[in-house]
């Protein structure tokens, strides 16, 4: 008879022991949240960072196109004394743009300064608006001043 009855406890317990108390669960949930709070700034952060280098090299394209310009006139202007129509003006090319490319400044027979804007959730990268001249000087710039390690 003693021995039944402890076989009855041990069933008992082990139905008690069978899945998470509402406490646990919470306790998980908070986890997740909290994981989820540190990662996802990080992974935005490098989602810019990726869209800038895109754009950075689509600003050393467009200066390469300048200076194949420049080679065959012998002036960054066009024919008619104007800049020149710039063959993309936003980074990606296709899709949602996240910079707007054009000169910063005007333009003259020997120098030029080619800038991508930032636009929509880029515009909350550090590194603010990214800048190349004819010298080969890159900047960037974020509410009037210089940004140092953004290219």
């Amino acid at each position: 008879m003693s021995h039944s009855l402890g076989t009855t406890k041990e069933g008992a317990n082990r139905q008690q022991n069978l899945g998470f108390t509402l406490i646990e669960l919470m306790i998980v949930v908070a986890i997740i949240g909290i994981i989820a709070a540190i990662a996802y700034p990080s992974y935005q952060n490098q989602v810019r960072e990726t869209r800038r280098t895109a754009t950075q090299a689509d600003l050393m394209e467009l200066a390469q196109w300048m200076e194949r310009q420049y080679s065959a006139n012998f002036s960054y202007l066009d024919a008619s004394g104007n800049a020149p129509t710039l063959p993309f003006t936003q980074s990606p090319r296709s899709g949602t743009a996240f910079y707007t490319i054009g000169f910063n400044g005007s333009v003259t027979a020997n120098t030029y300064s080619l800038q991508a804007a930032p636009s929509g959730d880029q515009a909350n990268d550090d590194c603010g608006t990214l800048r190349i001249s004819n010298t080969g000087a890159k900047t960037a710039v974020k509410d009037g001043s210089t940004v140092a390690g953004c290219w």
